[in-house]
């Protein structure tokens, strides 16, 4: 049998926990004025693109310091940060709902496990 086959479920190796430390409390935004035309589909982010874009953009860290606060490497965190404002840069644009939700993978910086 081929390395990988029937060890699991899917292709690739499990997502690495993210630290992240503070969970949204606003996790829906959506447009003052009703949508002309059609509805169009929401827009998800996840916790780890939230914190990605909390670290760098809000607090002024560096991508190397918010992936060490968040136990990823420092292009885990340029890919979330990416991802985070194009979201949010097309719920501006075309006025479409924003949810923020988990992957399952996201671990409240408290409650780390101890090394």
């Amino acid at each position: 049998m081929p390395w990988g086959m029937g060890r699991g479920k899917g292709r690739g190796r499990r997502r690495k926990m993210r630290f992240i430390g503070v969970i949204p409390e606003i996790k829906h935004f959506y447009p003052a004025r009703p949508p002309i035309g059609p509805p169009q589909p929401p827009i998800f982010m996840t916790y780890e693109e939230f914190e990605a874009l909390r670290l760098v953009d809000y607090e002024g860290l560096t991508q190397e310091e918010a992936g060490k606060r968040m136990g990823v490497s420092r292009g885990t965190i340029w890919r979330a940060l990416s991802s985070a404002r194009k979201k949010v840069a097309q719920m501006l644009v075309e006025g479409r709902e924003l949810i923020i939700l988990a992957q399952g993978n996201e671990v409240p910086k408290g409650e780390e496990l101890s090394e």
